[in-house]
């Protein structure tokens, strides 16, 4: 008879925006800035189910442009500074913003749709 392993209640938010892995929390699911890794090498979860799609990018667009349109706002009416000066401080602003929230949030993404139990719908025959 085989051994069933048990592991600990998920935290699934935590583990999704560190990248760990939803079902044993210590593993890894993204390998470098954006590949989904093939399995957990700590419990073994394969993550062939984890398709986010467009949804990471979609949330970081929003999050990131209200943020970056917001404070753009803000300097233009407290310091009225020239468009060139708005250029060099919110291009690269920009860029690590949508960069810093991208990993954790497909992490998140995955998580959340290992936790529901999400997949592809099918029409039953």
């Amino acid at each position: 008879m085989a051994e069933e392993q048990i592991y600990p209640p998920a935290q699934v938010y935590i583990d999704g925006l560190l990248g760990r892995c939803p079902r044993c929390s210590k593993g890894h699911m993204i390998k470098g800035l954006l590949s989904v890794a093939p399995k957990c090498e700590v419990c073994g979860l394969d993550f062939s189910f984890a398709d986010t799609g467009d949804g990471p990018a979609i949330f970081v667009m929003t999050i990131a442009g209200f943020i970056i349109v917001g404070l753009a706002w803000y300097i233009e009416v407290v310091h009225q500074p020239p468009y060139w000066v708005h250029a060099l401080i919110f291009l690269p602003f920009s860029a690590l913003v949508c960069i810093g929230l991208l990993r954790p949030t497909k992490g998140l993404l995955i998580a959340l749709q290992y936790f529901n139990k999400a997949e592809e719908g099918r029409r039953e025959s």
